[in-house]
Formats: structure tokens, C-alpha cells, sequence
């Protein structure tokens, strides 16, 4: 696995009217790594996501992508040079098919008429291949989440940032999400940026963790050394 920074942000400031919600926010993740940001309600880690892939401005800093500076660029051209965003909640549209949905999310790939895509993501996913055809209401909460990573994944991303995928989920489901995101690196050498308030949970399948704390940076570094910090997890994760 390379070293070198996929995605790397420098000094990244934001801010929400007069509020500032990121002060000098500085993060790499290389090739292939799974990365933790984590942090109370209201640190700063959606508006994190939410900055990089353009949804929201940047007051100040950097996001690079494979050496690409890509901080003023509207959110499409983000997701065509490769970064595709999970919201919170998943953001399937109910009404359509699960095939429906997948298709949505090819639509700035310029191949989007390329089935090899939506083929992958039906053979990375069972339970969506045998539901294509019902809507995307009939399906439970672990089988949303799965349809909107795989929304994403039809984009052909090379970072996918997820933001609380464990939201609202039983315990069960929840290590079911946490366990595809390793099989996805494996199978398809993904990236992801993985936000959680299941810091935990998130930790256990990670490589590297972040810390926001009232939109900085508390602390970081390996995930299990965040694990065995015992100040860390008291003070910033709660457990």
C-alpha cells in the first residue's frame, strides 16, 4: 500500500456566517487507507466532508487530490476527479428502484452507459442484486446504507467519504457496515474517510484517527494507539 497522500488537506478554514466551524484543519490519507474522523456533535466533522467535496466553501486552506488542487471546484467536476460523499442518512431516493438508484449515481461519469460498473456494484452487494427491482422504501436500514455506498461507489470514486453510516442502525448492522468498509478496500483498493460518532466501532476497522474538537484538530494518529489512549477516549470519545 502506498504512503503517499491520496487526499490531503492543509490549514482548511470554514466557516458558517460569522461562526467559524474549521479552524486549520490538515489531514493525509494515502492509497488505500481507511481514516476515522471523530468528535462530538457539532465539532465539525459534516462540514468537513461537506467542504472538501465543494458543498460547502472554504474560507481559507487546501484539498488536494491526487495532487490536484480541487478547493474552489463546484461539487460535480469534485465527483468526476474522483471524490464521491454518503451524507448522513444515506440520501437514497425511496421512490425509485434500487436500480434506480444505482444509476443515479453514475450520471457524471462520462462512460455512465457502461454496465461493467453497475454489474460490480450488484456482485459487491447480494441483497441489492436481489431487490433491484422493489423500491428503495421496501428495504431495511442496513440495506439503505449498502444502496447509497453503492450510489457512490457507481461513480467510480477514489476517495469515498462516509459520513455517520452507522446512524440509527442495531448494533448488528452496524459491525455489517463497518466490516464492508475493509472488504471494500480489498476488493477494490478504495480509499475512505470514514465520520463516526461510534468512535469505537470506527477505531476497530480504521487505520488512522482524527479528532475534531470545536472544529480543530485535537489529536491524531494511529487508530489503535487512539484506542489505547485512555486521556484521549475520555476526554474527545466518550468511552
Amino acid at each position: 500500500m502506498s504512503t503517499a497522500p491520496l487526499l490531503s488537506v492543509r490549514g482548511l478554514t470554514a466557516h458558517h456566517g460569522p461562526v467559524r466551524a474549521l479552524t486549520d484543519v490538515s489531514l493525509d490519507v494515502p492509497h488505500q487507507g481507511l481514516c476515522a474522523v471523530l468528535g462530538a456533535n457539532g465539532a465539525g466533522k459534516t462540514t468537513l466532508l461537506r467542504t472538501l467535496t465543494g458543498l460547502h466553501p472554504a474560507t481559507s486552506g487546501r484539498v488536494l487530490l491526487d495532487d490536484e488542487d480541487i478547493t474552489r471546484l463546484p461539487t460535480e467536476k469534485v465527483i468526476t476527479r474522483g471524490l464521491a460523499h454518503v451524507p448522513e442518512g444515506g440520501g437514497v431516493i425511496v421512490e425509485l428502484t434500487v436500480e434506480e438508484n444505482l444509476r443515479l449515481g453514475g450520471l457524471w461519469r462520462a462512460d455512465r452507459r457502461d454496465r461493467t460498473t453497475f454489474d460490480e456494484v450488484m456482485a459487491l452487494f447480494p441483497p441489492l442484486a436481489e431487490r433491484r427491482s422493489r423500491t428503495a422504501s421496501t428495504l431495511s436500514g442496513g440495506e439503505r446504507q449498502m444502496l447509497a455506498i453503492g450510489r457512490a461507489l457507481m461513480a467510480r470514486p477514489k476517495v469515498l467519504l462516509l459520513d455517520e453510516p452507522s446512524l440509527g442502525l442495531a448494533p448488528r448492522v452496524t459491525r455489517q457496515i463497518f466490516t464492508l468498509l475493509r472488504d471494500l478496500r480489498a476488493r477494490t483498493g478504495l480509499t475512505v474517510v470514514l465520520v463516526e460518532q461510534n468512535a469505537a466501532g470506527a477505531l476497530s476497522v480504521t487505520d488512522h484517527g482524527l479528532v475534531l474538537d470545536q472544529g480543530r484538530v485535537a489529536t491524531e494518529g494511529p487508530s489503535d494507539g487512539l484506542l489505547a489512549d485512555e486521556r484521549t477516549r475520555h476526554a474527545y470519545l466518550g468511552f
